[in-house]
């Protein structure tokens, strides 16, 4: 048995029936329905396959995976389930009955059975329970895939997006999801810098298009999420900057102990991810995983009636400063950490142990230096953990000598507590670049300046 997981649009379904259109294998997607009936469309798409004059008729689920297993007697043969938590849903026994239908079949039992089924779903939170703690199904699976969205190089040659400026631009909006390239905007790409302004307005503003709602649907889909109000009120809450655990529960107006149940199913939804401090132990921040969903609670949402009204331009027009603050900005950080854990290695000459943002309280200024991308080291027992660089990320601002001062402080303090700084980087990313003053710096000396270029390796 495999597995196969990942959230919705990133081309699941597309390739399973690629795969078994190659391998003549079988193919069902399950849809919402009852037990019942989901055991009806099974028989009839079992009995369209097998050329069978007539649709198969299944009273429970033994029946239908003996006929599908019964394909791999004596031969190879793919069975593929698609959308597998519906049909979870509906009859929560069918993972034990898999599991059942898997041990008598296999290779201890010398059944000669050659079946290979393949089990897939969108619901994360679903797909992630499948083979965990004391499910049926745990220790049953000889293959598990996650797919992901396109990193943000991926991405940009698949929107065929040759600057760099515009490909980081789109990527904060659309993020790596490939439907979102096809269906959902008609192949429609903004051609360059001077028409990204439209193609927000007429193919993400724009009522008439599915992208406008997407963020929307992406949250109903999840059959873990009863209250969608709470739920969207936590993601506006970081999207707007507040990702810690006290400062969400402050935004919506709850007790911090009313929030632990939504961020736990966010976070096993795949819709947002919590992030260690890398100089603060126990310090965590939430980040939201998909940056439509970040684009839609800080842009979309607090304008949702002049949007659906058709007011697109308007909309777009007066969020200029708050998509540069709230959504590009926080996303060209989270681009350089990513591009950092990819390159990591052949930018610095030795292992990544790990790559996050970080604070480093300064005791004599009485503040707090924030860094970007923190860089460390391998942690090793009884050795002071290395900090192999420290970077500051800014997408509209022209980095100078001001801000390479904060990383050398910031880095004569993690010197003071015990940190390996020896051959620490002083690294600047930036969306517009340098002056001239920080580049002459930069020459010859332990200071790293990234560019868009850099980042995606022009």
């Amino acid at each position: 048995m495999g597995v196969v997981s990942g959230r919705r649009r990133q081309g699941k379904s597309y390739l399973l029936r690629s795969l078994a259109e190659v391998t003549a294998g079988f193919f069902f997607e399950a849809v919402q329905a009852t037990e019942a009936e989901s055991l009806r469309m099974v028989g009839a798409e079992l009995a369209a396959y097998a050329g069978a004059p007539a649709p198969y008729a299944f009273t429970n689920w033994d029946d239908a995976l003996a006929s599908l297993f019964a394909l791999g007697d004596g031969r190879a043969a793919v069975i593929i389930i698609d959308e597998f938590p519906y049909l979870a849903d509906a009859s929560p026994s069918l993972p034990s009955l898999l599991r059942r239908a898997l041990d008598r079949r296999g290779p201890s039992m010398g059944s000669g059975n050659q079946a290979r089924i393949l089990v897939c779903g969108s619901a994360m939170s679903v797909m992630g329970r499948l083979l965990g703690g004391n499910a049926p199904l745990r220790g049953r699976a000889g293959l598990e895939i996650v797919l992901k969205p396109f990193g943000y190089t991926e991405a940009a040659r698949f929107w065929d997006l040759a600057d760099p400026r515009l490909a980081a631009t789109v990527h904060s909006i659309v993020g790596g999801t490939p439907a979102y390239r096809r269906q959902f905007v008609r192949d429609d790409a903004p051609a360059d810098m001077a028409d990204f302004d439209d193609w927000v307005q007429r193919a993400v503003l724009n009522p008439d298009r599915p992208l406008m709602r997407e963020a929307r649907y992406l949250l109903a889909e999840e059959t873990d999420i009863r209250d969608p109000a709470l739920y969207h009120s936590v993601l506006a809450a970081i999207a707007n900057g507040n990702g810690r655990w006290g400062a969400i529960a402050g935004y919506i107006g709850r007790k911090s102990s009313d929030i632990a149940h939504p961020l736990n199913v966010l976070e096993d939804c795949g819709l947002i991810g919590k992030e260690e401090d890398a100089f603060r132990s126990g310090r965590a921040v939430y980040r939201i995983t998909e940056p439509l969903i970040t684009f839609y609670e800080a842009v979309m949402r607090p304008h949702w009636g002049d949007l659906e009204q058709g007011l697109g331009g308007q909309v777009w027009a007066d969020s200029r400063q708050r998509f540069s603050s709230a959504v590009i900005g926080p996303h060209f950080e989270a681009v350089c950490r990513d591009f950092v854990t990819s390159r990591g290695r052949d930018l610095f000459g030795r292992p990544v142990g790990r790559v996050a943002a970080g604070t480093v309280g300064d005791p004599s200024g009485r503040e707090q230096i924030q860094v970007d991308v923190a860089v460390l080291g391998p942690a090793e027992a009884g050795q002071p953990r290395e900090v192999i660089s420290l970077g500051e990320a800014k997408w509209g601002e022209t980095l100078g000598v001001r801000h390479l001062a904060r990383l050398d402080r910031a880095r004569s303090i993690l010197t003071d507590k015990g940190f390996d700084t020896s051959h620490t980087v002083l690294a600047c990313y930036s969306g517009v670049g340098f002056d001239d003053e920080l580049r002459a710096i930069a020459r010859g000396s332990d200071v790293m300046l990234a560019d868009l270029d850099m980042l995606y390796g022009q």
